[in-house]
């Protein structure tokens, strides 16, 4: 005999969509500050600085992405949440930027 399906309340799920927006807003706003170094300061090293940017820009939505598809698999499946670190790999990467940028600041 088959198991009824599991009943998901709806509010899990949109908890889950409210998250991955707030990874879409932080990798928009990585990705705009990546572009205001390029093309509005004249710090050294403005470019790799760009780039690194929207190099974490990319990763948080990736990282945003992927947490989102697992998370809802899981509420749907009602299992366990898996451990997840990216949210405190892009607080350790935006740490990083933040002190190039500094460094760059002070070198120019």
């Amino acid at each position: 005999m088959d198991e009824p399906p599991i009943r998901v309340d709806p509010r899990f799920l949109l908890a889950n969509e409210r998250t991955l927006l707030a990874w879409v807003r932080t990798a928009l706003a990585l990705l705009a500050a990546g572009g205001a170094v390029y093309e509005f300061t004249d710090v050294s090293g403005r470019k790799p600085l760009a780039v690194a940017l929207a190099v974490v820009g990319i990763g948080a939505t990736v990282a945003g992405g992927l947490r989102y598809l697992a998370t809802a698999r899981a509420i749907r499946l009602g299992e366990q949440l898996a451990d997840d670190r990216s949210p405190a790999a892009l607080a350790v990467a935006v740490c990083v930027l933040g002190v190039a940028l500094i460094v760059a600041l002070i070198a120019s």
